[in-house]
């Protein structure tokens, strides 16, 4: 699907909002670290922010096929949906992005990757408006996410990669609206 600006996909709702349902991923390797994206808002170029992997859910499309899509897409790791746990995570999420107030109705799902896999990162799969805010992709410990100087999302974060690290117990965290 060609956009012509990133918001293009996104709904408008009756409150005067756009909004979308997206699907994420949190990548981890072995050694703990969780495969992270440091992206920023044209508008405020300054300021940047780490998140997980993933995106909008086009239409007809589950979250499983959009999470496994959205993974390739922007990391070049290809995942069957079977290898998916979750969702780990429901969360909405509302910022500001554009000069536009969004809200992003989220579902993260969890992966473990063995060093293999990890190791054929590409961003070569963004599109020109990801290039636009996407700044980086970036492996990460809980503990280095916590002392980076960008903000990240969920604010839970750290946490739940921490709570990941043996694997996934199947709780599922409801973080609310973000």
């Amino acid at each position: 699907m060609t956009l012509e600006h990133p918001l293009d996909s996104w709904r408008m709702a009756s409150d005067g909002i756009r909004e979308r349902h997206a699907a994420r991923v949190l990548l981890l390797r072995d050694d703990g670290r969780a495969l992270l994206v440091r992206g920023h808002d044209v508008d405020q170029p300054d300021r940047s922010w780490w998140f997980t992997v993933g995106g909008g859910i086009d239409p007809g499309e589950s979250p499983l096929t959009a999470a496994v899509r959205e993974v390739s897409e922007e990391t070049g790791i290809v995942l069957k949906t079977s290898r998916l746990a979750g969702p780990i995570v429901h969360r909405t999420g509302v910022f500001d992005f554009f000069r536009e107030t969004c809200r992003q109705f989220e579902q993260i799902f969890f992966a473990r990757l063995s060093d293999q896999e990890a190791a054929v990162i590409t961003t070569s799969g963004w599109t020109t408006a990801e290039n636009e805010v996407l700044d980086e992709l970036a492996w990460l410990s809980a503990a280095e996410l916590r002392t980076q100087a960008s903000e990240y999302f969920p604010r839970e974060l750290p946490d739940i990669i921490e709570e990941l690290q043996s694997d996934w117990d199947g709780t599922v965290w409801d973080l609310g609206r973000d």
